[in-house]
């Protein structure tokens, strides 16, 4: 699963909609180092790269499945919520500030990592985070079930999509999310499991500046990578 270097581009405080925008540049680029080797992404630059932000706004999305019908989105959207389709699997759920939205865009094939490897991955990945904040009880289910849990709240939600080897959307941690918002929602479609955030499990407020370093220590031990920083998603 090793692999040489991954681009790290830090939004911040951005809209979910161009979280994605900067993205779809990501896997553009990615594709060009496939296809041309050392020069996809121009000299010296990455072809892999993984792209954080915090969501601005309360947004409603969902992956292949799950589209909310008309009269319940309407109430969503009323409740100041933005509404949109992410062409990722899983089923709807909440993203908004006090999130750290993660979008590894990997090349799996270079990695000789299967799908099901990588979830996994991107699952001890927030164990060695949870682990490093002092939140040893956090755990992995066995599949069908994805993402990080305390007991039965999920703390960290794992959606991702893979087209030809490569791969985009990732995982939402909830540092200080206001979890209010994913009453108006069945989570992930997970009938009868909870919502929670680090900081309701520690109880201190964690924000997302805070999980920065100790996420991209453990991206960086995980995917055995080096990180190459970016403030500009143009380069």
């Amino acid at each position: 699963m090793s692999g040489g270097a991954v681009r790290v581009l830090r939004l911040g405080l951005r809209p979910y909609a161009e979280a994605l925008r900067v993205q779809e540049r990501c896997l553009g680029a990615a594709r060009a180092a496939r296809a041309s080797p050392g020069a996809g992404a121009g000299v010296g630059v990455p072809g892999e790269s993984v792209v954080l932000s915090e969501p601005a706004a309360p947004v409603y999305a969902w992956g292949l499945r799950g589209a909310p019908e008309a009269e319940a989105a309407e109430r969503l959207r009323a409740r100041g919520a933005g509404l949109t389709a992410a062409r990722r699997g899983g089923r709807i759920t909440f993203h908004g500030p006090g999130q750290l939205l993660a979008f590894p865009v990997l090349d799996l094939r270079r990695r000789r990592l299967p799908l099901r490897g990588y979830v996994a991955a991107l699952e001890a990945l927030v164990l060695r985070l949870c682990r490093r904040l002092g939140l040893g009880a956090a755990r992995a289910l066995p599949p069908p079930f994805t993402g990080v849990w305390m007991g039965d709240s999920k703390v960290c939600a794992i959606g991702v999509h893979c087209g030809n080897h490569i791969t985009s959307h990732g995982l939402a941690l909830n540092c200080c999310t206001d979890l209010t918002w994913f009453d108006h929602i069945v989570p992930c479609g997970l009938e009868g499991k909870g919502v929670t955030s680090l900081s309701r499990e520690l109880g201190r407020h964690i924000t997302v500046d805070h999980v920065l370093e100790p996420f991209l220590d453990s991206f960086q031990e995980v995917f055995d990578c080096t990180l190459v920083f970016s403030e500009d998603p143009g380069d």
